[in-house]
């Protein structure tokens, strides 16, 4: 109970942050690992809560009228695919590597989160050519297999990519992504509970936490800054950065 408890409080945290400066699963897939998960079940288990998030987004997004079901289908339909490939290859890799891994990810994805480099991006004009198409379909397919594989930091390589080659809105791009993400999310679970790597009973945990984290963001974020839950995210990140790289199992 007291080890359930300590998963919910943290997804609490991953989705209050994931609303105010993203980067939630920097803290709940480590955690999931340090509570004593095998790295290929938290990896499943922390898709639960992904899922349950961007279910909650699309609606969001879908009933202000922000959704653009084909573009983002095209997009979708390569990285599942994708993400089917991360996932394989995250089921198969070793502790200690997927460990070591992860932890240069988080360290890299904190400096795109305090850097914020999608945010000086130039957005590029909104004519969406087959050549556009086909290289954004190309590039999603390999966003799915990052994806499928981590999943950290990819909702900053997907509003990257858009703003770069679509010159769609912020409001636009992100209602692809949350939609992109939620469809290979389910292919990469499915991957992960076939190889029986989930823990339902965590997963489920930590789904009620960053829902409940995430309502509670983004009440805060209307009346307050987000530098100082950066300031809390880059401390608790490179501690479990370290923690991880030296992690023996």
């Amino acid at each position: 109970m007291m080890t359930l408890l300590a998963i919910f409080v943290a997804g609490i945290g991953a989705g209050f942050i994931n609303v105010m400066a993203g980067g939630g699963s920097l803290l709940t897939l480590p955690l999931l690992i340090l509570f004593g998960l095998p790295s290929a079940v938290a990896n499943g288990t922390n898709r639960i809560a992904l899922m349950a998030q961007n279910i909650v987004a699309i609606a969001s997004f879908r009933k202000g009228g922000y959704f653009d079901w084909k573009f983002s289908t095209m997009l979708a339909i390569p990285a599942l695919i994708g993400s089917i490939v991360g996932a394989q290859i995250a089921v198969t890799m070793s502790n200690d590597l997927f460990n070591r891994i992860l932890s240069i990810v988080m360290i890299v994805v904190l400096v795109i989160i305090v850097w914020k480099p999608h945010k000086r991006l130039s957005a590029a004009s909104e004519g969406q050519t087959w050549p556009k198409r086909i290289g954004l379909m190309v590039i999603f397919f390999f966003v799915g297999v990052y994806g499928g594989f981590i999943q950290a930091g990819v909702g900053f390589i997907i509003i990257a990519t858009l703003t770069l080659v679509s010159g769609l809105s912020l409001v636009n791009i992100n209602s692809i992504k949350v939609f992109v993400v939620a469809i290979y999310t389910l292919s990469a679970l499915v991957v992960f509970i076939v190889n029986g790597q989930v823990h339902w009973g965590y997963g489920l945990t930590l789904a009620a936490g960053t829902s409940l984290g995430a309502l509670l963001g983004s009440r805060f974020a209307v009346k307050h800054g987000d530098k100082w839950v950066q300031r809390i995210l880059i401390v608790a990140v490179v501690a479990m950065a370290v923690r991880l790289f030296f992690k023996t199992v």
